[in-house]
C-alpha cells in the first residue's frame, strides 16, 4: 500500500536515513512525484550529498577546493525540492510497532521521535578498521567522508609526509596510490590477495601491477598487515606484515573494505542476509513493508550468476533510491540486479570491467551450475592505427559455449577503455551474445575508433570460436596435451623468445610449408597476441588439419606466466 493510502496528518511523510547516492536520489524522486509527501532526510554526518568518488582527488590536489565535492546542500533540498535535511542528526532505533523511529542530534545530544509512513534505509558502509596492534596511532586513516580526507591533507602539511604505506589494493588503495605519487610522497600497496584490483581475473592484474611498478609504486601482494607501532624517536609509523617485514612510513591509509551499516536494521529485527547486508527484494523492501533499504548496505542479485552480493557502486545505489521512491508512491518499479560495472584510472591507466570475471564463475556457477563459458583475449587499438596517438586495448571476452550470451569483459588500456566496456555492459544487460557484438553499429572516425571496433573485433573472435572456423586454445591446457605448437611468428620474433618446444613457420610461408607439419594430430597456432595465428588457424584448417588458435598469443603466456595461472 502506498503512503498516501496511510497518511498522518493529512500527507504522507516518507522519513529517510542517511543521504549521499542512494537517500539523496530517493528523496528527489519522491518528491518529483508528489507534491503532497513530507519528506526528511537524516544524515548523522555534516555532508547530506558529497561527491565520495572524488575524496582521492580531493587529497592529491586534482580537485583544490573542498565545497567542489558537495553535490548538494540542505539548503539547496529545501529550495530546489522542499525537503527537510537534517544534518549532524543519528538515526539511533526503529520502532516498528509505532511506525517511529529516535533520532540524536549530534551537536547538542537532544533525542526525539518522528513517525513515518514509509521509512528508507540508505546508511552505507564503514570502512574496515580490523583489532590490530596500534591500529588507533595518529597517522592512520581510512577515507570515506570529506572530514577523512580534511585530516589526510592537514596530516601530509603538517608532518612533512614523504611516505606512505596503503593497506589495500582495490579502488580507493589504487587511487590513493596515485594521488599521493602525485604530491611527490612514496608510496607502498600492502595487499592480503596476491593480486590488485579483485574484480580483475589475475592475469589482467599483473598489467596493472607492471604499471604500478613502473610508476615507482612498491607492492607487497600475498602479506597481509599485522600491526602498527611507533617508528623510531616516537617518529612515523612502522607497519609490521604477517610475513614479518617491516615498513617505516609517515602515514598509513587503510583501503581494506568496506562492511555494511546494518546496526540499526539489525536491531529492528529485519532480515540480515549471508553477507552481513540488509536483504531487500527488486522494489528494495526489507522484510518490513514499510521499510525500504539502499545503497552500499543492501545485498542484492548479481544478474550473470544469480547469487546474492554486495556492491559499493554510487550508479547501482542512485538507482536502487529511484525505485525505492517509485515503489513508495505506488509505481511498479524493480531493481534488475548489478553486473559490477566499473572502472578506476591509475598512472594513466584505464581499468575497466563489467559482468562476471572468469574466478567468479567458476567459484559461483549460474544460478547454481557449472558456467559453461569460453574466453577470448585480444589486443586491438583505440582507434586505427594510421590516425596519431593509437594505444593497444587487453580485453578478455567471457561467454557462453551454447549460445554465445555476453557473461564478462575487462579491458585495460589508456584510452577507449571505458567506452568499450560501457558498450559490452549494456549487452550484458539486454542479454546479448557474442554474435550481437559482431553486429554492433558504432561509431567510426579515425581518431575514435575503426570500421571494426574493438567490440567488433572481440564479438567476432569470441563467434569464430562458436562457429568452429577458429576454436581456441589456452596456455595452461597445453602442458600433458599431446600437440604441435607452432610459433606463427618471424624468426627474429622467435629467437628473441618463445614457447618451449614450439616448431617456428612464419605466417608467411605457412602456405608453401604446410607439408612440414603431421597430420592427425592437433596443432596449436600462437603469434604475439592472436591476430597471424587466427589466419595461420584458418590455413591450416582448410587444408584439412585440427588447428586451433591459443588465444592472446605471446601477450596472454606472459600475463598468466606472472600470475601463476600457467
Amino acid at each position: 500500500m502506498s503512503p498516501s493510502n496511510r497518511k498522518q496528518s493529512g500527507r504522507p511523510r516518507i522519513l529517510i536515513v542517511g543521504g549521499v547516492a542512494g537517500g539523496a536520489s530517493c528523496a528527489a524522486r519522491a518528491r518529483r512525484l508528489s507534491e503532497e509527501a513530507e519528506i526528511i532526510v537524516f544524515e548523522r554526518g555534516s555532508y547530506v550529498s558529497f561527491a565520495n568518488c572524488g575524496l582521492p582527488y580531493y587529497v592529491g590536489d586534482v580537485i583544490p577546493d573542498e565545497n567542489d565535492l558537495l553535490v548538494a546542500t540542505p539548503q539547496y533540498f529545501r529550495e530546489r525540492f522542499n525537503i527537510d535535511v537534517r544534518v549532524n542528526s543519528e538515526v539511533t532505533a526503529i520502532d516498528r510497532q509505532e511506525n517511529e523511529i529516535e533520532v540524536r542530534n549530534t551537536e547538542t545530544g537532544e533525542t526525539y521521535r518522528e513517525k513515518y509512513d514509509a521509512l528508507v534505509l540508505s546508511p552505507g558502509a564503514a570502512p574496515i578498521r580490523p583489532p590490530l596492534p596500534g591500529i588507533d596511532l595518529p597517522g592512520i586513516f581510512s577515507l570515506r567522508t570529506i572530514p577523512d580526507s580534511r585530516r589526510i591533507r592537514e596530516w601530509i602539511a603538517e608532518q612533512g609526509v614523504k611516505k606512505a604505506v596503503i593497506v589495500g589494493g582495490g579502488f580507493i588503495g589504487l587511487e590513493m596510490a596515485e594521488n599521493l605519487a602525485r604530491r611527490g610522497i612514496s608510496v607502498s600497496i600492502i595487499e592480503m590477495l596476491p593480486q590488485v584490483m579483485p574484480a580483475l581475473d589475475p592475469e589482467m592484474a599483473v598489467l596493472v601491477h607492471q604499471h604500478l611498478a613502473d610508476n615507482g609504486v612498491s607492492l607487497y601482494l600475498g602479506d597481509a598487515a599485522a600491526g602498527f607501532e611507533p617508528g623510531a624517536n616516537s617518529s612515523g609509523i612502522v607497519v609490521t606484515t604477517q610475513s614479518g617485514k617491516k615498513h617505516p612510513c609517515d602515514m598509513v591509509i587503510l583501503a581494506i573494505g568496506i562492511r555494511p551499516e546494518v546496526k540499526l536494521a539489525r536491531e529492528a529485527g529485519l532480515e540480515i542476509g549471508a553477507l552481513g547486508g540488509i536483504r531487500v527484494d527488486d522494489q528494495m523492501r526489507t522484510s518490513d513493508d514499510q521499510i525500504w533499504a539502499v545503497g552500499d548496505a543492501v545485498e542484492v542479485r548479481d544478474v550473470v550468476t544469480g547469487e546474492w552480493t554486495l556492491l559499493a557502486l554510487a550508479g547501482p545505489a542512485s538507482r536502487q533510491g529511484r525505485i525505492a521512491a517509485d515503489v513508495i508512491m505506488g509505481r511498479n518499479s524493480r531493481f534488475r540486479g548489478v553486473q559490477a560495472t566499473a572502472v578506476c584510472q591509475v598512472f594513466d591507466m584505464v581499468i575497466a570491467s563489467t559482468g562476471a570475471s572468469e574466478k567468479v564463475l567458476q567459484r559461483s556457477g549460474i544460478s547454481g551450475q557449472p558456467a559453461r563459458y569460453e574466453k577470448v583475449y585480444l589486443q586491438p587499438t583505440q582507434h586505427v592505427g594510421y590516425y596519431p596517438g593509437a594505444k593497444p586495448i587487453m580485453m578478455k571476452l567471457i561467454f557462453s559455449t551454447g549460445q554465445g550470451k555476453v557473461l564478462g569483459a575487462q579491458a585495460i588500456g589508456e584510452e577507449g577503455v571505458e567506452k568499450r566496456i560501457d558498450v559490452i555492459s549494456m549487452a550484458i544487460q539486454k542479454g546479448a551474445t557474442v554474435f550481437d557484438l559482431e553486429e554492433a553499429e558504432l561509431c567510426y572516425a579515425p581518431q575514435f575508433g575503426g570500421a571494426k571496433d574493438p567490440v567488433n573485433v572481440a564479438g567476432m573472435v569470441a563467434a569464430n570460436v562458436l562457429r568452429g572456423d577458429s576454436p581456441v586454445a589456452h596456455w595452461n591446457e597445453i602442458p600433458g596435451r599431446p600437440a604441435t605448437v607452432l610459433d606463427a611468428r618471424t624468426p627474429a620474433e622467435f629467437a628473441a623468445g618463445h614457447f618451449e618446444g614450439a616448431v617456428n613457420i612464419p605466417l608467411d610461408e605457412l602456405r608453401e610449408r604446410v607439408d612440414e607439419l603431421p597430420r592427425g594430430g592437433e596443432i596449436l597456432v600462437y603469434c604475439r597476441q592472436g591476430h597471424r595465428s587466427y589466419y595461420a588457424t584458418r590455413i591450416l584448417r582448410l587444408n584439412g588439419l585440427d588447428a586451433r588458435n591459443i588465444s592472446g598469443g605471446m601477450l596472454a603466456y606472459d600475463m598468466q606466466k606472472r600470475s601463476g595461472t600457467t
